[in-house]
């Protein structure tokens, strides 16, 4: 692979963009027209999406929140960051740990074009945005080096992104990222399962329009990405079962998604 551009490419708003939609179901305003006909038009087909993305969303407040409190982290890279949205990754650490350092990474230039509002942070801590591809690790981790301490552990987040990347490279990306962190890191991940028929026709749908393509995988193929790691409890299972908050009436307990947080054997 080629190492990725020093500027990001124009926004291309008339292509449509998975954070984008991702965005436009979460109800942002960070999105544009293709994108919200795309997204309008899978949410008519497969309407459980929408809670989907706000389940999704809520197991990184709640995996944060683990990981910066019963944990002890107070490092985070978040890769594939996407939108900024309430209740983001340095938004949680930092409301439980004011000391926390939290660095972002992503390739897309609208991202990049609002970056500043991710860049703020608490006195005690620190937060940065870094322009890179995930499917470069080591200048992932390289920028990484630059802004945190790899001889404490870090909490690598890598959240709805996978999908984006083939099987023959992914494996690969994910096991360097995490060769390259400190014992006691973790490893936390929410991809898209293939167990819903409905979804998987409503995938197929969007990746006919857009064009990065996002790959539903199997449970057991999502599991492998923590292959070597100490799973967290209660292991790798669908968002609302994983630390659940006090149960809201109605809400579904079992989804598309799968997820957890995997610990780096070694020192603490």
């Amino acid at each position: 692979m080629n190492e990725p551009p020093a500027s990001p490419p124009a926004i291309d708003t008339t292509v449509v963009h998975s954070a984008r939609v991702w965005n436009y179901w979460l109800g942002g305003k960070d999105n544009y027209a293709v994108d919200r006909e795309v997204g309008a038009r899978i949410a008519e087909q497969y309407p459980v999406i929408i809670e989907v993305a706000r389940q999704d969303r809520a197991f990184l407040r709640r995996a944060i929140r683990y990981l910066a409190g019963e944990a002890g982290v107070r490092q985070f890279l978040d890769v594939g960051t996407g939108m900024p949205t309430h209740n983001s990754t340095h938004e949680v650490a930092q409301a439980v740990a004011p000391d926390a350092s939290v660095v972002y990474v992503d390739y897309d230039p609208l991202v990049l074009a609002h970056a500043t509002a991710l860049l703020t942070s608490t006195p005690e801590g620190s937060t940065d945005y870094v322009h890179a591809d995930l499917r470069e690790p080591d200048t992932v981790l390289a920028h990484a080096r630059e802004r945190l301490d790899f001889t404490r552990p870090i909490a690598l987040s890598l959240m709805g992104i996978l999908g984006h990347i083939p099987d023959e490279h992914v494996y690969g990306i994910v096991a360097r990222l995490v060769d390259g962190l400190p014992p006691g890191s973790y490893l936390a991940i929410c991809e898209g399962s293939n167990t819903d028929p409905e979804c998987n026709a409503a995938m197929d749908d969007y990746n006919q329009a857009a064009p990065l393509p996002y790959r539903v995988r199997s449970p057991e193929d999502i599991a492998t990405f923590f292959t070597g790691l100490e799973m967290v409890e209660p292991g790798l299972v669908p968002c609302p079962q994983w630390h659940p908050d006090e149960i809201e009436v109605g809400q579904a307990r079992e989804t598309l998604t799968r997820c957890g947080i995997g610990r780096k054997p070694g020192a603490s």
